[in-house]
């Protein structure tokens, strides 16, 4: 299975848990991947982290005024733009903003490849300085 469609995978069983508050245990399917696991179990025990990210990068937003779908798009890159790094940045936010593309409104991918763009940026000048 391509790591596109598991990344998928993970943002559904995520935003059916946010718009149904049912454990994320019953919404991945037990056949899912260990990439797909690792992605809905790291961004639901980091969402208050991701969450964060979003708020402070999403000028005049907060986190809950954003659609639940590009939400979760938002937070299955950021994991793996910070706890990835076998992922290249550039790769977690293409699949993000391909994603918001074939699911979201037409504002979305803008929307989100601002917010994405601007972690990276922090992240890579974090790293320059260490």
């Amino acid at each position: 299975m391509r790591r596109t469609d598991q990344r998928r995978a993970a943002v559904v069983a995520l935003y059916q848990r946010d718009v149904t508050s049912r454990p994320l245990s019953e919404l991945v399917p037990r056949t899912a991947t260990a990439f797909t696991r690792e992605l809905a179990e790291g961004v639901d025990e980091r969402r208050e982290e991701l969450d964060g990210l979003i708020e402070r990068h999403a000028v005049g937003w907060t986190v809950d005024r954003i659609a639940p779908l590009e939400r979760n798009i938002l937070r299955v890159a950021l994991y793996e733009l910070i706890h990835r790094p076998d992922v290249p940045a550039e790769v977690a936010i293409d699949e993000a903003i391909e994603q918001a593309k074939e699911l979201c409104g037409a504002e979305a991918p803008g929307f989100l490849n601002g917010i994405l763009g601007a972690v990276a940026r922090e992240l890579a000048e974090e790293e320059a300085r260490r």
